[in-house]
C-alpha cells in the first residue's frame, strides 16, 4: 500500500495484522477529490446497537464534519450504524453550504446502508475553505461494493499527505469474554495536542454504552494523540471516534472504572498510543523519531506544557535534523515555556548520556559519543526541572527541508 518513493524512512516495514471486528462492513471509492487516479472514500457500515463516542479539534473554526459528529452523538446518545470519510477536501470554514453537503452526503451513504442520517458520522481531511463536493460522493456510492473490512486498503483511502497507511490492533478480556480492538489512522503535518491534523476510527465488538466509551476515549486520548505533535498547528478536522458493536456478548458493565475493564483499557491505550506514534514517523519530511521525557516538575501538566514546549522549538527540532546534540536550545526551551522550574537542578540527557547535570554542562560530557547517538533514527531526551513529582512523555519528529518543500507546495 505504500507509495513508490517519498516513503517516510520511519514507516514499519508493513501494515500490521488486525483482527476482524464483528459486525463492521466497509466500502472503498474514488469520488475524485485528487486529480491522479487514488482511492478518497471510506463507507463503514456498522451492526444495529453499536454505540459510538467521539474526541474532537479543540481548533474554535471547526469543520463541518466535526459539528455534526458532535451534535449526531448527543442527540442519538451514541447510536452509530455507519461513517462516511472523504480525503481531498476538508470541509471547514464553508458556513452553511459546507453543513449542507456534509448533511447531503450522509443522507446518500445511509441511504445506502439502511440507515438513517441522524446515526451516521462524517469525517473529512483536506484543503481548508473549499465547501464539500457532495455531488462526486453521491455519485460514487453506487459503485462501492460492502465487504468485510481491508484494513491496509481502508487505511489508504483516508491519506492526504500521509506516505504510509496506519493501523493498530490488539486481543483482550473483558469478563472472561475474548474482544477484539481493530484501528486506522491518518495524519502527517499540522499535528499538535487538542488535538492533530488526524482522523482516527477504532472498532471493536465489545458491548459497551456509549457514556463508557467516551470516558475510556477521552482519558486515553490524553496519553495518545494528545502527547504528540510534528509542528504545533492543530487541524480544524481531527478526531477520534471508537465505536462498539456489541457483537462479543460481554456482562453488562454500568461504570467506565470497573475493574473487568482492565485489560480492556490497556489494550485501547496500546491502540490509541500505537496510531498516534505512527502519525510521528510519518511526519512530513520527517526523519527521526523523538520521545521527550520531563521529570520533576511541580505537576503533570507543567511537565507537559515544558515537553510540548521542547517538542515545537524549531531550533531544537532543525538541530535534531542536522544530527546535533545542540543541548543549549533544549535549556532555551525548558526556559521559555514559562512553568516553575529550578535553574540550578536542570538536567538534559540524550539516551544515557548526560549534556547537562545540576544546572550547567555534564562534567562527563561526550562530544563523540553524542554525535553518534544523534545518528540514530529514534531518539530519547529527558529533562529533570526540579524536585517536584510531575512527569510528562511526548513524541516529536525533527524539522527537515523536506516539510517546508511538501507544505509550499500542498495546493499545487
Amino acid at each position: 500500500m505504500k507509495p513508490d518513493s517519498n516513503v517516510s524512512p520511519l514507516a514499519p516495514e508493513a501494515f500490521p495484522q488486525l483482527p476482524e471486528i464483528a459486525g463492521v462492513e466497509a466500502a472503498i471509492g474514488r469520488a475524485g477529490f485528487y486529480k491522479h487516479e487514488r482511492p478518497d472514500l471510506l463507507l463503514i457500515r456498522c451492526a444495529p446497537g453499536t454505540r459510538a463516542a467521539g474526541v474532537f479539534t479543540t481548533n474554535a473554526v471547526g469543520s463541518a464534519p466535526t459539528d455534526w459528529c458532535k451534535q449526531a452523538l448527543a442527540a442519538t446518545r451514541g447510536n452509530a450504524r455507519g461513517l462516511l470519510v472523504n480525503a481531498g477536501c476538508a470541509n471547514s470554514f464553508t458556513g452553511p453550504a459546507g453543513d449542507a453537503a456534509c448533511k447531503r452526503a450522509l443522507e446518500a451513504a445511509g441511504e445506502k446502508l439502511g440507515a438513517p442520517a441522524r446515526e451516521m458520522l462524517a469525517a473529512s481531511t483536506g484543503v481548508i475553505g473549499v465547501v464539500l463536493d457532495d455531488a462526486k460522493i453521491v455519485s460514487a456510492l453506487p459503485r462501492m461494493d460492502l465487504a468485510p473490512v481491508r484494513w491496509p486498503d481502508a487505511a489508504a483511502a483516508i491519506m492526504t499527505t500521509d506516505t504510509f497507511p496506519k493501523g493498530a490492533g490488539a486481543n483482550c478480556m473483558i469478563d472472561g469474554v475474548n474482544v477484539s480492538i481493530a484501528g486506522i489512522a491518518k495524519g502527517s503535518g499540522m499535528i499538535a495536542p487538542n488535538m492533530a491534523t488526524m482522523l482516527a476510527f477504532v472498532f471493536t465488538d465489545a458491548a459497551l454504552s456509549a457514556p463508557i466509551l467516551k470516558t475510556l476515549l477521552k482519558a486515553e486520548t490524553e496519553t495518545s494523540f494528545n502527547a504528540v505533535t510534528v509542528d504545533g498547528d492543530r487541524s480544524t478536522n481531527d478526531c477520534v471516534l471508537l465505536f462498539a458493536t456489541g457483537q462479543a456478548k460481554v456482562p453488562p458493565i454500568a461504570d467506565a472504572s470497573d475493574e473487568r475493564l482492565a485489560d480492556f483499557r490497556a489494550a485501547l491505550s496500546r491502540v490509541l498510543a500505537d496510531l498516534a506514534i505512527q502519525i510521528v514517523r510519518d511526519g512530513e519530511g520527517a526523519t527521526k523519531l523523538v520521545a521527550v521525557n520531563v521529570e520533576g516538575a511541580v505537576n503533570d501538566a507543567s511537565a507537559k506544557a515544558i515537553a510540548r514546549t521542547i517538542c515545537e522549538s524549531p531550533l531544537v527540532k532543525t538541530a535534531v535534523a542536522g544530527e546535533d546534540a545542540n543541548w543549549g536550545r533544549i535549556v532555551m526551551a525548558i526556559g521559555r515555556a514559562d512553568e516553575p522550574v529550578k535553574k540550578e537542578m536542570i538536567a538534559v540527557r540524550f539516551g544515557d548520556l548526560y549534556a547537562a547535570r545540576d544546572g550547567m554542562v555534564s562534567a562527563e560530557y561526550d562530544e563523540a559519543a553524542m554525535s553518534t547517538y544523534m545518528k540514530r533514527q529514534e531518539l530519547e531526551i529527558t529533562v529533570t526541572v526540579g524536585p517536584g513529582i510531575g512527569r510528562a512523555r511526548m513524541y516529536t519528529c525533527d524539522l527537515t527541508k523536506r516539510y517546508v518543500e511538501i507544505n509550499g507546495d500542498y495546493r499545487s
